[in-house]
């Protein structure tokens, strides 16, 4: 008769292997394992700030009403320093584009803008807000057309790369140090970098 030693762990519904998800995104088994406890921290803490439920729209991949952790880890990968620059420049498209149409459009901008200055408290005058959307659009708008196309948006971000740090989450590089009390719980060898 044999025996084994067996790690018996129960998660949740939605948790996927971290190797598997180590192999299909530029997170490291340790950074998803720790991706693994922050999502369980902050999943039951969501709060409505404007954004919320487009940002829900584009990590819940499979279409299914949830954000399970794959989804999670996967969506959060665009955001890490390895990931490629296309990637971030199409899910920034997708955000920015919230009627889903295929092009962002003047009033999205603005309903973008206005939530990310209330995320950061920060007030500024209608006018100001039309000056910055008139700027955006005289720059981005190659055709005139009253919207921006994925290429337009691809040329546009290329002439403005401070548009694209956002999309970078410097603290994903190794999200185990940056959150140490997380890889107390490993139940895999980091075999997948």
């Amino acid at each position: 008769m044999g025996c084994f030693n067996s790690k018996l762990t129960k998660h949740s519904p939605g948790y996927e292997d971290p190797v598997k998800l180590a192999a299909e995104t530029s997170f490291s088994v340790s950074e998803v394992e720790a991706l693994y406890e922050l999502f369980k921290k902050i999943s039951s803490s969501v709060i409505d700030d404007g954004l919320i439920n487009k940002v829900f729209d584009l990590f819940d991949v499979k279409r299914k009403g949830v954000i399970d952790f794959g989804d999670f880890v996967r969506s959060l990968s665009v955001f890490h320093p390895n990931a490629p620059q296309e990637d971030k420049i199409d899910f920034a498209f997708k955000l920015y584009d919230l009627q889903c149409t295929g092009y962002i459009e003047r009033e999205e901008v603005k309903q973008m803008l206005i939530a990310l200055l209330c995320e950061s408290e920060m007030k500024l005058a209608d006018e100001v807000i039309e000056t910055i959307l008139d700027k955006t659009f005289q720059e981005a708008d190659g055709d005139k057309d009253g919207r921006i196309d994925r290429d337009e948006w691809q040329q546009f971000v290329s002439h403005n790369p401070s548009l694209m740090k956002i999309m970078t989450l410097p603290y994903l590089k190794d999200i185990t140090t940056t959150f140490p009390s997380f890889v107390f719980n490993s139940e895999v060898d980091d075999i997948a970098t």
